[in-house]
C-alpha cells in the first residue's frame, strides 16, 4: 500500500480550498482518506497554510510520500528540511 501525502481539493468552482491528507495512492483525489493533517488557502495574500507539524513528521517517518506540491508547502513552513 503506497500512502501518499496530498491536497484533496474543495470549496467553489474557481475558489479553491485544499486539505492536507493522507491517503492510499490507490484512492481517487476528493475520495477516501485515511487522515486529515491541515488545509491550504491560495486565494489570499499571502498564501494560507497550517499543518499539524507533528502528524506531517510522523507519517513521513512511517513512510508516506508527499507529492511534489505538498513537499514544497511543508518545506516553506518549516516542517520538513
Amino acid at each position: 500500500m503506497a500512502v501518499k501525502i496530498r491536497l484533496r481539493r474543495i470549496g467553489a468552482k474557481k475558489a479553491p480550498i485544499y486539505r492536507v491528507v493522507v491517503a492510499d495512492s490507490r484512492f481517487p483525489r476528493d475520495g477516501r482518506f485515511i487522515e486529515e493533517i491541515g488545509y491550504y488557502n491560495p486565494n489570499v495574500e499571502p498564501a494560507e497554510v497550517k499543518v499539524d507539524a507533528e502528524k506531517a513528521q510522523t507519517w513521513i517517518k512511517n513512510g508516506a510520500q508527499p507529492t511534489d506540491t505538498v513537499k514544497r508547502l511543508l518545506k516553506n513552513n518549516g516542517i520538513i528540511g
